[in-house]
């Protein structure tokens, strides 16, 4: 406790000023490049806040997981999960969220910050038809600031080397811990016919 930073200057002391292009990096908007980087993400991080904490959620496709139909909107199909709905929860009674983007291979990130509303607009809900499936409602997200992270975590992480940790646990395992009598052995073997039959 007797070490606990709790005021923004004391903050401010440890670590300096922040480089210029740490600042200039941000824009209020999606330019072009910014939106060529993202359109080449699959997969992103939801982070959103409500009554209850905080929340972040991986969504994933198998193209693009946004779109983006102007330079101020990203449209963010919410597919089939674990229906807990926690991210959309919060969405609904607080639309500040964030979305990090993250492409395989790439050691940079990039960050979206704004607000966010949920819809089932038939037309927008359309816009994400694929093979006769469609995601149950669409996030839209008003981009407040979209910048670039810093590359030093995923590097540091190396993140994309495809060396997996030894001896990780399985989900099944994971929930066998926290429920006794929970058969996760069981979870195991079946996630993958359930998981190929209820995708999206």
């Amino acid at each position: 406790m007797a070490h606990d930073v709790t005021d923004l200057d004391a903050l401010h002391a440890l670590y300096g000023a922040p480089g210029a292009p740490a600042l200039d990096k941000v824009a209020d908007r999606l330019t072009p490049l910014y939106r060529r980087w993202v359109m080449a993400s699959r997969f992103c991080i939801l982070s959103t806040v409500g009554p209850e904490g905080t929340d972040a959620s991986p969504r994933g496709d198998d193209g693009p997981v946004v779109q983006a139909p102007d330079d101020r909107t990203l449209l963010l199909p919410d597919w089939r999960g674990n229906q807990r709905l926690d991210s959309l929860r919060n969405i609904v009674r607080d639309p500040r969220m964030s979305l990090m983007f993250l492409v395989p291979g790439s050691a940079n990130v990039v960050r979206v910050n704004g607000t966010s509303r949920l819809t089932t607009d038939p037309g927008l809900v359309a816009r994400f038809e694929d093979r006769g499936r469609r995601p149950t409602l669409v996030v839209v997200v008003t981009i407040g600031e979209i910048y670039s992270q810093c590359a030093r975590a995923i590097l540091r992480a190396d993140l994309w080397s495809g060396r997996l940790a030894p001896d990780l646990p399985s989900v099944g395992a994971l929930l066998a811990e926290a429920k006794a009598g929970f058969d996760g052995a069981a979870y195991d073997a079946e996630w993958p016919e359930r998981a190929a039959r209820t995708m999206w």
